[in-house]
């Protein structure tokens, strides 16, 4: 990581996962192309779940190479420190350029990035408890559905996961 004053902790990025709303799986193509999609992700330990239909574009690349990478962004904010009129005054001295950067024309954020290998979870218990663990984060108040929900879906869900192999995290924060 080049900014190793913005590298945060493997709790900070795993804090991030667990509260992001959704993870852009990234996957190369037949031709080595860019590929990603945002997904509802969850995290158990070390391992993250996700769930798609049994067929697509998705499940063809990561059959051919599921070498993956996500990504999740936590809080981001554009930092309104400054009054019009204190900008109208800043901009002013040209000396103050380089701090009408660093706090003006920035963001704040907070993002944490997975790589692994992506593998169709096969057994229905685990799938079952994958589906679950979805479900519990994404839509918690309609629990007392999900047996019947799992078993209008099971067969025509695929269930994959993807061991944490590295993790990275990163933050900017207001100073």
């Amino acid at each position: 990581m080049r900014r190793k004053d913005r590298e945060m902790s493997r709790e900070f990025g795993l804090e991030i996962i667990d509260k992001s709303s959704y993870g852009v799986l990234s996957m190369a193509d037949e031709g080595n192309q860019p590929y990603g999609i945002p997904l509802s992700i969850v995290r158990s330990g070390n391992t993250l779940y996700f769930h798609c239909a049994m067929e697509g574009r998705k499940v063809d690349l990561l059959q051919k190479n599921p070498k993956v990478s996500v990504t999740f962004v936590g809080e981001t904010q554009v930092p309104e420190i400054y009054t019009n009129e204190e900008l109208d005054e800043i901009v002013q001295d040209e000396a103050k350029a380089a701090m009408l950067i660093s706090k003006v024309f920035t963001t704040n954020y907070e993002s944490a990035i997975v790589t692994g290998t992506a593998k169709v979870v096969e057994d229905e218990e685990k799938k079952i408890k994958a589906l679950k663990l979805v479900c519990e984060k994404y839509t918690p108040t309609k629990m007392a559905y999900f047996p019947m929900a799992i078993k209008a879906s099971l067969k025509r869900t695929k269930v994959y996961s993807i061991e944490i192999e590295e993790l990275t995290a990163k933050a900017k924060r207001k100073k």
